[in-house]
């Protein structure tokens, strides 16, 4: 059996610290644009305020933010 290398061990901890960190960003532009649209919904039917749309605006630019960190993934050198 093949012995891995250990710069092949620190590029999948770092590749898999890069996606969970951009995992982390989506799920909290989720929470947002969900808190923008769920929370007027709930109090009075169809309240959305300007503050709804800010939120709303705040999560589509965290969502894209994990999109740009997903660009950090590394590759492996080819031999």
């Amino acid at each position: 059996m093949p012995q891995e290398s250990p710069m092949r061990d620190r590029l999948a901890s770092h590749n898999e610290r890069v996606k969970i960190f951009a995992n982390f960003v989506n799920a909290v532009a989720l929470g947002l644009i969900g808190f923008a649209v769920l929370r007027p919904a709930t109090d009075q039917p169809m309240s959305l305020t300007a503050m709804s749309y800010w939120w709303g605006l705040g999560g589509l630019a965290l969502h894209g933010a994990s999109h740009y960190i997903l660009g950090y993934l590394r590759k492996e050198a080819r031999a």
